[in-house]
């Protein structure tokens, strides 16, 4: 196909926001040469010119003119109170309106494109046109101005789109587009029609003028948004629409040129064209979610994950990923690389996740698209399937937000597993900084099967390997015998857990057992109580409910005879009436004279830490109601048997000390420092015979 001069010519002089003209013409007759030669090949990338911060680049000029009678007209949607409350009522915050205006001025740009490349489009003037979004404030004049150089509007659709309130030429376009497909992507966002009149909220006057891409015709709209609108014909518009909102007085921040940028930026900034403001480029970070992962680089990451989360560290994780099934998804998020502070940790904070549709913000801070432990995450969502209300700002209540949540979290949950798999080291440093958040997932949801997807991502030192080397669940069950069952023990440290009393037999048999060093680690899992059909189960629970340690059948002659125990148990619950519930034998002890357990350890220890500062020493026991088992072959026991009836005085401090450091060894003592005193009375006792 050969392209006549005339037509580069045209191409060049639009774009003479270059000072050099020549620099144009070479850089259009470049374009034209890497594509063959044809200006078809590059006529609706709308590639905009390459300038400098520097350069100033408007096309808002005041050559329009009305012309002609004006016509007046009532607004179809009813009455005066359906605008006031779509203008005042419908939205949360003011400057929302500058969000709606650039949508609908992008959807201009976007049905230009459209109706360029479909069977219409012979009737469009000036194709080569450059697409873009211009802004304008002025300060002296009180006003605000918007012009796009997209699809424009005859008299008929002016009517039809800014004469009925709710009337979506968006929604119809859309509808008309699914009847006839043509080549491209549909990124037209808005779909009720009700976006323009936000600009009520602010101005007590707005004027559109303009021009359809078909028409050598210009026309101007006007209202003061009290149930009336003006058309009459108008000279000197441009192709494409024009908005003029004359503020009223208590909305003059809207004509301030920071405050504009600043709202462009929170909402519009990832817009697909351009905007310009006051004759600078706006949106200037592009939307790296939207972009093939395979192209976007490390340092763009760094860049956008400081600009998405106002850091200045640099993520620690990146999840990039696009997909259509079962929902239309473009997410990028990041795990940060710092560690969070108490006010992150706080569930109080909102999500760092922002929600858009179609590169438009939605919400900055959605909560409800990923569960409140996931909080760290920080990025950005879009999706074209969520269901908004009629201000696109809510999120209705639907099982598409159920699905859209579920499908987030699950990625994320199998991203960092992937990461896990792929280098252990770096997870488990991720792990030390944001595991409260994973374990705070589990403890707080209801949903078995969400729980067991975060547990998938716990870490925990195993008896069976050497200290410092972690495992997780899955690991351990890979390991597990017939049983079905995954122990774990907590303790402050591994020493202690390796010298519990509670670990003895289990150690004995070669058992497996996790060790749990972190307060919340046996909180989370007694919470979790089963993972992929394993019985998750505490060693002092399996040691309470073990009715075989209680076969006293063959002890052995080093034990204490059978009536024996049963009399020394009953003497030792006599004197620790209104601590024990019970006092049972036990064969599972093995270097330990006795423990206590309680009919859940995590929830027990729990208490001790939190609730039980103030409550007398009786209440807290029946509360607990703690369980004494003793080792009937242990040396102390047996000699306890004897003082009973020897020296009842000194069995009765032995009895008391050793069921004390039972507690202590159970971690059922908040402040083990009351022991000393027993104890010194123990050791006077003892040594008043030397």
């Amino acid at each position: 196909m050969i392209c006549s001069v005339s037509r580069v010519a045209r191409l060049a002089l639009r774009r003479t926001t270059i000072k050099s003209s020549g620099n144009v013409l070479n850089r259009a007759k470049l374009s034209l040469d890497r594509h063959g030669g044809c200006l078809n090949h590059v006529r609706f990338q709308h590639t905009e010119p390459q300038r400098t911060d520097d350069d100033y680049h408007s096309i808002i000029k005041d050559t329009e003119k009305p012309i002609g009678e004006s016509t007046k007209h009532e607004f179809q949607a009813e009455t005066r109170m359906l605008l006031d409350i779509v203008a005042r009522s419908l939205y949360s915050e003011k400057e929302v309106f500058i969000r709606e205006l650039i949508s609908n001025a992008s959807d201009a740009l976007e049905k230009f494109k459209y109706v360029s490349l479909s069977e219409d489009g012979a009737q469009i003037q000036d194709k080569e046109r450059i697409l873009e979004i211009h802004i304008s404030t002025d300060k002296n004049a009180r006003t605000f101005t918007i012009q796009d150089t997209g699809i424009g509007m005859t008299k008929e659709e002016l009517t039809q789109n800014l004469g009925i309130i709710a009337k979506s030429g968006s929604k119809a376009f859309i509808e008309q587009a699914k009847e006839k497909p043509a080549a491209g992507d549909n990124n037209i966002i808005g779909q009720f029609g009700v976006g323009f009149y936000s600009a009520f909220m602010v101005a007590d006057k707005v004027d559109v003028y303009t021009r359809s891409s078909g028409e050598a015709q210009g026309w101007k709209w006007t209202s003061d948004g009290t149930g009336n609108y003006e058309i009459q014909p108008a000279d000197g518009v441009a192709m494409g629409t024009k908005i003029i909102l004359h503020l009223k007085a208590d909305c003059r921040e809207f004509s301030d040129e920071d405050t504009i940028k600043n709202i462009i930026t929170k909402y519009s900034n990832f817009v697909g064209s351009p905007i310009y403001l006051n004759g600078k480029k706006a949106n200037i970070v592009q939307p790296l979610w939207m972009q093939d992962p395979k192209t976007v680089t490390p340092h763009q990451h760094i860049d956008f994950y400081k600009y998405i989360s106002g850091s200045y560290d640099v993520p620690r994780y990146t999840l990039h990923y696009k997909t259509d099934v079962p929902l239309s998804i473009a997410a990028l998020l990041y795990v940060p690389e710092g560690k969070p502070g108490l006010f992150e940790m706080s569930r109080e904070i909102e999500s760092g996740v922002a929600l858009y549709t179609k590169k438009v913000l939605i919400k900055n801070k959605t909560d409800n698209i990923l569960p409140k432990w996931l909080r760290f995450v920080k990025g950005v969502v879009d999706s074209e399937d969520i269901p908004l209300n009629l201000s696109r700002e809510l999120l209705q209540n639907s099982n598409l937000i159920k699905k859209l949540r579920d499908v987030l979290t699950g990625r994320i949950s199998k991203f960092l597993l992937d990461q896990l798999k792929k280098d252990q080291a770096n997870y488990e440093k991720f792990y030390h900084d944001y595991g409260i958040f994973i374990k705070e997932g589990i403890i707080t949801n209801h949903i078995q099967t969400e729980k067991e997807d975060a547990a998938k991502l716990l870490l925990f030192e195993s008896s069976l390997l050497e200290s410092g080397k972690k495992i997780t669940l899955s690991d351990y069950m890979a390991r597990a015998t017939e049983d079905r069952n995954i122990f774990y023990l907590a303790a402050p440290s591994r020493t202690l857990a390796e010298s519990s009393p509670y670990y003895e037999s289990l150690k004995k048999k070669k058992q497996e057992v996790l060790f749990c060093y972190e307060p919340y680690d046996e909180l989370v899992l007694m919470q979790l109580q089963q993972f992929q059909g394993y019985r998750l189960i505490s060693v002092e629970k399996d040691m309470r409910d073990d009715k075989a340690a209680n076969d006293l059948t063959n002890l052995g002659e080093d034990s204490l005879r059978r009536s024996e125990i049963n009399d020394l148990a009953e003497w030792i619950k006599e004197k620790l009436s209104g601590k024990v519930t019970s006092v049972n034998a036990t064969t599972r002890l093995e270097s330990h004279p006795c423990v206590v357990t309680v009919e859940e350890m995590a929830a027990a220890r729990h208490f001790i830490r939190t609730q039980s500062h103030g409550l007398p020493e009786d209440r807290r026991y029946a509360i607990l109601q703690p369980q004494l088992e003793i080792n009937p072959r242990h040396p102390i026991i047996k000699k306890l048997f004897k003082l009973k009836s020897s020296d009842p005085e000194l069995a009765e401090l032995l009895a008391n000390q050793l069921f004390a450091n039972s507690m202590v060894g159970a971690g059922l003592v908040d402040d083990p420092r009351m022991l000393l005193t027993s104890m010194n009375d123990l050791l006077v006792k003892a040594l008043d015979k030397h």
